[in-house]
Formats: C-alpha cells, sequence, structure tokens
C-alpha cells in the first residue's frame, strides 16, 4: 500500500525577517524547515473546533461563563468551565 502523497513545489516569496525566523524555530523543533512550514499550514487550514469547543467559545462569547477559567491544564480548564 502507498501512503506517499503526491507533492507539488511552488515558490513563495517571504521577508527575509520571516523566513529566518521559521528557519529558527525549524531548527528548534529538529525539523526541516518544509516540514515545519507544511505543519503550521495543515493546522491552519484544518484546525477546526468541535461542536464542544464551538459551544464553548459562544458561551464565553456571551458573558455565560461564571467564576475563574483554570487554563493550567485541559482538564482543569474543562472542569472549571463546567464540561
Amino acid at each position: 500500500m502507498d501512503l506517499a502523497l503526491e507533492k507539488k513545489a511552488h515558490v513563495f516569496r517571504l521577508p527575509t525577517y520571516l523566513l529566518d525566523r521559521l528557519k529558527e524555530l525549524a531548527a528548534k523543533d529538529r525539523r526541516s524547515l518544509n516540514n515545519y512550514v507544511e505543519g503550521i499550514l495543515l493546522d491552519a487550514v484544518y484546525h477546526e473546533p468541535n461542536e464542544i469547543t464551538k459551544a464553548a467559545f459562544e458561551e464565553a462569547k456571551a458573558g455565560k461563563l461564571e467564576g475563574p477559567i483554570d487554563t493550567s491544564s485541559v482538564e482543569a480548564m474543562l472542569k472549571s468551565m463546567g464540561l
């Protein structure tokens, strides 16, 4: 079974400071620049919150959440939101 994805090369023009920063972050993460940028783009394109998260956003926007939200961990945050 061939799991290779078809890829196509494309040239982007980026400001030097942005490219330099991306290279730094990729190196820090021990990834190639291409792999790092591909990951960022995949997250941006395919990251969509689920229904529970969307409902929590709406509650927060409407001011329906009472008390402080504990952001020390995901579990603590969900518990403090009553989820």
